[in-house]
C-alpha cells in the first residue's frame, strides 16, 4: 500500500503551539520508544545534515547500530529515517500514517515524523540515533527526547527570525537551550553566539567543548570528502562528537562521508552542474566561498518565507546569467526576481533547468541553489535523464 503522503504533508504546524509538548504526547502514546536508544541532538543554522551524515558514517564504521533522522528530504520522504545506513521501508510509513489517522489525526507533521522515527529506532534495536533538529533547540520538538548523550551545535546565523529571533543572541539562546545537565555540549559556533552558548551551558551545567577548550578533540587528520571550506567545521564537530561518545575509530569514515545536494557535482552533456541546498544568507556565503571560479549560469529558486534578497546577494556575482524558478509553494515569485535582478523567469523547474542548461556554454558551469526543495527536484531530473539542454 502506498503511504498517504498527502494526508501527512497536510499536517502543518500552522496555528499550532511550537515546542516539545506535541512530540512528547505522541511518544507517550507509542509507549516511550525514545527511552530505548541514546540520541545525539544536532542543532544549528546550517551544516546539520552534513554533520549528521558524517556522524552516521562514523558510528557505522565503529560497529554501532545507528539510526539517523534528518529533514527535509530531497526526493523521498523515507530519506528522513534511516537505520544501519538504509532508508525506511515505505510500507512502515504507510502503516504509521493509517494508525495516526485514527489515533492522532490532529498531530503536526514534524511531530509525527519524529514519532515514526523513534518507533522505528526502538523496534530495530538502534543503539545511538543521530537526530537533526527542526527549528531551534529549546523550542524544537527534539527537546522531547529522553536519553540525550550529546548535543552538537554547528553554528548560529540569522534564519527563522520570525520564530526564534529577532536578534542573533535570541536565536543563539534558543539553540543553546538544547543543553542538558551533565550532557556534553559540543560546538564550532563563534563570536556573539559562542558567548551566549557559554552562558547557557554554564547555567544548565552542561560541559562545553569548543575548538579553543579542546583543540585535540576537534583536530582532523585530513580534510573531509564533502567539498567546501565550511565542511571543515562540520567535520570537526562530527569528530569531537565521535570521540566524546567513545568512538574515535569512526573519525576516518566520517571524513569520507557523502551527502547529496551539498555542492554535489553532475556532468551533463559536457557541462558541469553544481547542486547545493543553500537556502539562507549564511549558507549562500559559504557556497560562494566554495566556488571561487564562479559559474556561467545561476538557477535559483527560494521559498517566500526566506530572506531572498540577502540569500541572493553573495550568489549574484558568481554567474552573469540567471534563471529564476519556483521550488515550492509559496515561492519567492520568479517574475519579481527577474524584474529586479535580470535574467529569465520560468516557474516550472524542469523547463527552468532546460533553459539554464541551454544557456550554459559547452564545458561551462551551471550552479543550482536557493532551496533544498529545488535541489531535490533538480537531482530527480538529472538522475532520470530528463534534464534538457
Amino acid at each position: 500500500m502506498r503511504p498517504d503522503y498527502d494526508w501527512l504533508y497536510a499536517r502543518t504546524r500552522a496555528g499550532r503551539e511550537r515546542g516539545p509538548g506535541g512530540a512528547r504526547a505522541l511518544l507517550d502514546r507509542l509507549g516511550h520508544p525514545d527511552a530505548v536508544f541514546g540520541a545525539v541532538r544536532v542543532v544549528g543554522t546550517n551544516g546539520k545534515g552534513s554533520t549528521c551524515a558524517m556522524l552516521e558514517a562514523g558510528l557505522l564504521a565503529a560497529g554501532v547500530r545507528v539510526g539517523r533522522f534528518t529533514s527535509p528530504h530531497l526526493q523521498r520522504y523515507e530519506e528522513r529515517v534511516r537505520v544501519g545506513g538504509e532508508e525506511l521501508d515505505p510500507a512502515r510509513t504507510a502503516a504509521f500514517i493509517e494508525w495516526a489517522k485514527v489515533h492522532v489525526p490532529d498531530a503536526a507533521f514534524f511531530d509525527l515524523t519524529l514519532a515514526l522515527a523513534c518507533q522505528v529506532f526502538a523496534q530495530d534495536g538502534v543503539e545511538i540515533a543521530v537526530m537533526e533538529a527542526g527549528v531551534g533547540g529549546a523550542s524544537d520538538a527534539m527537546a522531547a527526547l529522553t536519553d540525550v548523550r550529546a548535543v552538537a551545535l554547528t553554528n548560529v546565523a540569522l534564519d527563522h527570525v520570525a520564530t526564534l529571533g529577532p536578534t542573533l543572541a535570541d536565536i543563539a539562546r534558543d539553540k543553546a537551550g538544547a543543553a542538558r545537565p551533565g550532557v556534553p555540549f559540543l560546538t564550532t559556533a563563534t563570536g556573539e553566539a559562542l558567548g551566549v552558548v557559554r552562558e547557557v551551558s554554564g547555567e544548565v551545567g552542561a560541559p562545553l567543548l569548543t575548538p579553543d577548550t579542546h583543540p585535540e578533540l576537534f583536530a582532523l587528520p585530513h580534510p573531509p570528502r564533502l567539498p567546501g571550506p565550511h565542511q571543515h567545521a562540520n567535520a570537526a564537530l562530527a569528530a569531537v562528537t565521535l570521540r566524546t561518545l567513545g568512538h574515535p575509530e569512526g573519525v576516518e569514515a566520517a571524513l569520507n562521508a557523502t551527502f547529496p545536494a551539498r555542492l554535489e557535482r553532475f556532468e551533463i552533456g559536457g557541462k558541469t552542474v553544481w547542486v547545493d541546498g543553500a537556502h539562507n544568507p549564511h549558507a549562500a556565503l559559504a557556497l560562494a566561498a566554495s566556488l571561487p571560479g564562479g559559474a556561467d549560469v545561476l538557477l535559483f529558486g527560494g521559498l517566500a518565507r526566506k530572506d531572498t534578497a540577502a540569500t541572493l546577494e553573495p550568489l549574484l556575482g558568481l554567474a552573469p546569467s540567471r534563471v529564476f524558478t519556483s521550488p515550492g509553494d509559496p515561492a519567492a515569485p520568479p517574475e519579481e526576481l527577474r524584474a529586479h535582478y535580470g535574467g529569465a523567469a520560468v516557474p516550472n523547474v524542469a523547463e527552468a533547468l532546460a533553459l539554464a542548461l541551454a544557456q550554459t556554454p559547452p564545458g561551462g558551469t551551471l550552479l543550482v541553489a536557493g532551496s533544498l526543495y529545488l535541489a531535490g527536484a533538480v537531482r530527480g531530473l538529472l538522475d532520470s535523464g530528463r534534464a534538457g539542454g
